[in-house]
Order: structure tokens, then C-alpha cells, then sequence
């Protein structure tokens, strides 16, 4: 009997990436197209539906430390977001989440470090989803002005908001990465059909997370 749980535990996939650079879609197709149940255990999920509206947006707080009140809990909430995903591939259960990792607070809080940390042991593939700004500008003006405004408003006269740019900035850094995909140029299926391809292969030693982790 195989007694290592490292070959028994789900597979872990992280897609990072600013908003609107096509995360979700992602995640949508690799449940809709991989073997087996796929967990979505990612931001919008928790933040949406988990954290109290008061201390909201939590985890999904903007680069920029433009809420130091809420910084004290940021990385508990991430610490028990990424137990629950260790959790559920110890179980046996596939996780697919998408995240926005910065950490462009009031103060340097090394939260993806510790997150990795926290999936030691783990079948985890780290995956840079990348999206120019243009085409992310773009989705946000295609979208009703509901959801274009809900987080910050946009206008097609207008210059770029500098949370936007700062996403841009701030989210792939370090830059470390199992894999990375363009959203602007691969559809959401052709994305996770990379991704696909990468777990048949196997990801190269150390890992994404491994070398972050061990503070790369």
C-alpha cells in the first residue's frame, strides 16, 4: 500500500492574475473539462460569499494600502482560506482558485510565502494568468455600468485609474511561476488545456510554490 499522501491528495491549481484578466473563465473551463470534481475555492467565492460585508473586500484588497484598518486580518484570511484548500486535497478533493496576490500594502506582509507554505507536500501548479492592460480596459467597458463601476469606475475618456494600474504592477511579483498564460491572445479552453498538458507531464522541481516557500 501506497502510504505517501502526496500521490493520494487532489490536484492543486493557483491562477494569479488583476481582475478582469480572465481567471474565472479559466476556472469555469477546467471544471467544465477536466476528469473528476474541481473545487473553485478562490477570492471572489470567499469574498462574495464567506467574508462579512463590513470587512469587506478583504483578501481582494486593492495594491496600494488604501486600508490599513483591514491589513491586521488580511493574512488570517488568507492563512484559513489556503487551510481549507489543503484540507480539501488531502481528502482526495481537486481545487482550482484564482487569487490576485500582491503585497502592495501599507507594509510588506509576505503572504504568498506563507501561503505556499501551507500546501508543503501538496500537488500544487502555480499558474501567472496575464493579460495586457488595453484588453483588460477593454472588458471593463464592455461590462454594464453596474459591474464596471462596482469596484472602480471606468469611462472610455478617461485616463486610467491607478488602481487598475496598479494591479497591473503590483500582481505578478514576484513572478515566479509554474506556468503563464495570455488571456488576450488563448481562450479560456486552449488556457486550461495548457494546464491540462502540464499536470500530464508533471510540473518541474522545485515547484512555483516550492522555491516561494523557501522565500526564491
Amino acid at each position: 500500500m501506497d502510504n505517501n499522501p502526496a500521490t493520494k491528495a487532489g490536484q492543486i491549481i493557483i491562477l494569479n492574475g488583476a481582475p478582469r484578466s480572465g481567471k474565472s473563465s479559466i476556472v469555469e473551463a477546467i471544471q467544465a473539462s477536466f476528469e473528476g470534481p474541481w473545487m473553485n475555492l478562490g477570492v471572489d467565492a470567499y469574498v462574495r460569499h464567506i467574508t462579512p460585508q463590513r470587512y469587506r473586500p478583504g483578501i481582494g484588497l486593492r495594491p496600494g494600502g488604501e486600508r490599513p484598518d483591514l491589513e491586521p486580518l488580511i493574512p488570517t484570511f488568507y492563512s484559513a482560506l489556503y487551510a481549507s484548500i489543503a484540507a480539501h486535497s488531502r481528502l482526495g478533493l481537486n481545487v482550482v482558485a484564482e487569487f490576485g496576490h500582491h503585497d502592495a500594502y501599507s507594509r510588506p506582509l509576505g503572504i504568498l510565502a506563507d501561503c505556499a507554505r501551507q500546501l508543503a507536500g501538496l500537488p500544487v501548479l502555480f499558474v501567472g494568468v496575464r493579460c495586457p492592460i488595453k484588453t483588460i480596459m477593454q472588458r471593463r467597458l464592455a461590462e454594464g455600468a453596474e459591474r464596471r463601476n462596482e469596484y472602480v469606475g471606468v469611462s472610455a475618456d478617461a485616463p486610467i485609474p491607478a488602481p487598475i494600474s496598479a494591479w497591473q504592477a503590483e500582481v505578478h511579483q514576484p513572478g515566479i511561476y509554474d506556468l503563464e498564460v495570455d488571456t488576450s491572445v488563448k481562450t479560456p479552453q486552449t488556457c486550461a488545456d495548457e494546464i491540462r498538458q502540464l499536470m500530464d507531464r508533471g510540473a518541474p522541481h522545485p515547484t512555483a510554490f516550492e522555491r516561494l516557500a523557501a522565500g526564491a
